[in-house]
């Protein structure tokens, strides 16, 4: 195969006219040519750099689908959330699903399996487990490593993880939201190179002067892009792009191609960009990624021009698999393999009594993963505490799907339903059931379809209501993502309707539990500080 356009030569930081060869899915010749090609310029595939493939909802071949038509040919992949629910297990499911298209998913040894001791979880990933994992070619890297407290501490534990991923010379992913100064430095000298976490431009140069890398993050609901892409201007050389998780709305509607758009839009240079998108990840974790070089795999693709940015192909090994908007690769189905263990609940289990005047409030921050304490003044009745609807103080509450519990409830701001009640079997990172709602009737009810479903987000108001089922562990399905997307706006405008302001209600829902991350959060087992690392006291 030839094929001819305007090369963006990253490294070179120049574009010429070229005609490259492929054969048997290798780049074996990159000639320049005389002549400039209109509408037609090659670069090489964009990667990732941290993702949940689970938290699309969509199993990876699915994932792979939808990706690959907006010039993505590669992820960076966590898979702590199936690792969470099903352990090793969860991790070679991804590994083989990913195998199934020519998409090139490189995975992690997920390091925080329980994430926290402060919660229930379907499985542990051990220090053994994890160096079974780092044998494997698929494994590319330890996984992000949550808990900072441990490498702080020199937790015994942690520190065995961190010296098996530098036996076997792989990266190691970092996570310390908000860390700076000397802790930083401690955790950074601990052999953690990458941070998707940053808040802020202050908190990013911290942590880039002490050596780590810094991934700009922008996912369906994490978006720190516009805090911290002005420094792609003088460190581009150390700084990628992700999305940590996207809802597959998003997905369909774009990928990092739109986070180029955007950084091109405030004048960063585009070949800063591109390096960021197409090259670090890649130099960064010792991918099997081409660049557009006589002998590397034939990963490229090809757009209309290095402004409007619209990707009209996209290759991997050679493989023509996306052409103008439209994937070419096949839809497939996968096993369900899952794990869940919990009969349904009623009504009085979520009831709180309680005479307090003042309770603990988690606030939830649009946009963000961190939350706010509040204490605010509680709503009796009767001798229990209830939503207060008319100051958006709602119920939210957690339900151990792995063995039969009682719920842990508490409050939550912000969510702004005015009826019914919402819920989630993608709760961070345990993966319970994390659920939002004005009464308990409702609560009890959105729970219920989950529990039917034994996995999914459901809606309910009234005598109406709605599920996505999510057969895989709780957390993804095999069928179609375009349709699961419109399945996912429909839902998501039916919690609009009901109130909610939040720009995607249920990925802010599925970090309400996430401990690791401050400043409160509600895990199955109570009311938690993430700040404190410790549980308050709780109303329920």
């Amino acid at each position: 195969m030839q094929i001819t356009g305007n090369f963006i030569d990253i490294k070179a930081k120049a574009t010429y006219p070229v005609e490259v060869t492929v054969e048997n899915g290798k780049i074996v010749a990159v000639e320049k040519t005389e002549n400039a090609v209109d509408d037609q310029y090659l670069l090489p595939g964009f990667v990732d750099a941290h993702v949940h493939i689970e938290s699309s909802m969509l199993v990876p071949s699915e994932f792979a689908r939808m990706a690959v038509v907006h010039g993505s040919v590669a992820t960076v992949s966590d898979p702590h959330e199936i690792g969470n629910v099903l352990g090793v297990k969860g991790v070679e499911f991804m590994i083989e699903n990913g195998k199934q298209v020519p998409f090139k998913f490189y995975f992690g040894a997920p390091s925080c399996v329980p994430a926290t001791t402060f919660e229930t979880a379907g499985a542990e990933i051990n220090v053994e487990d994890v160096e079974y994992l780092l044998q494997k070619d698929e494994i590319k890297y330890l996984a992000e490593m949550m808990n900072w407290p441990g490498v702080l501490f020199k937790d015994e534990t942690v520190y065995a993880k961190l010296a098996l991923a530098q036996k076997y010379n792989k990266p190691i992913d970092g996570h310390a939201p908000g860390l700076k100064g000397e802790q930083a430095e401690q955790y950074i000298a601990a052999g953690i190179s990458t941070d998707h976490e940053c808040f802020t431009a202050e908190e990013a140069l911290d942590k880039l002067k002490h050596g780590m890398k810094i991934l700009i993050r922008e996912g369906s609901a994490a978006k720190n892009f516009e805090a911290l892409i002005d420094l792609m201007n003088e460190h581009y050389e150390n700084m990628m792009f992700c999305s940590d998780d996207k809802h597959p709305d998003s997905l369909e509607l774009g990928h990092l191609n739109e986070l180029i758009k955007r950084a091109m839009a405030k004048g960063i240079d585009l070949y800063k960009i591109l390096q960021a998108a197409c090259i670090n990840p890649v130099e960064h974790y010792g991918l099997e990624v081409g660049q557009l070089q006589v002998g590397d795999p034939a990963d490229f693709i090809v757009i209309d021009n290095p402004f409007d940015f619209n990707v009209k192909q996209t290759y991997i090994n050679g493989e023509l698999v996306a052409e103008n908007g439209k994937s070419l690769l096949p839809h497939l189905k996968s096993e369900h393999p899952n794990n869940f263990n919990t009969s349904k609940k009623t009504a009085e289990q979520f009831k709180i009594k309680n005479t307090d005047k003042i309770i603990p409030v988690i606030e939830v921050v649009d946009g963000e993963l961190i939350t706010n304490r509040l204490d605010l003044e509680a709503k009796v009745v009767d001798g229990c505490t209830v939503s207060d609807v008319e100051n958006d103080i709602l119920k939210i509450a957690v339900v151990n799907r792995y063995q039969e519990a009682e719920p842990a409830v508490a409050f939550i701001k912000n969510f702004g339903l005015k009826s019914g009640a919402i819920a989630s079997s993608v709760g961070h990172d345990s993966h319970n059931i994390i659920v939002v709602g004005v009464d308990d009737a409702a609560i009890a009810n959105a729970t219920n379809l989950l529990i039917e479903a034994r996995g999914g987000i459901s809606v309910v108001n009234g005598d109406a209501s709605k599920v996505i089922p999510l057969p895989v562990a709780g957390l993804m399905t095999d069928e179609d993502g375009y349709r699961v997307a419109k399945d996912y706006i429909e839902i998501d405008r039916m919690v609009k309707d009901l109130g909610c302001g939040l720009i995607s209600p249920y990925m802010s829902l599925s970090f309400m539990a996430l401990l690791v991350i401050p400043a409160l959060k509600l895990s199955d087992l109570g009311l938690f500080d993430g700040e404190k690392f410790e549980f308050v006291s709780s109303v329920s």
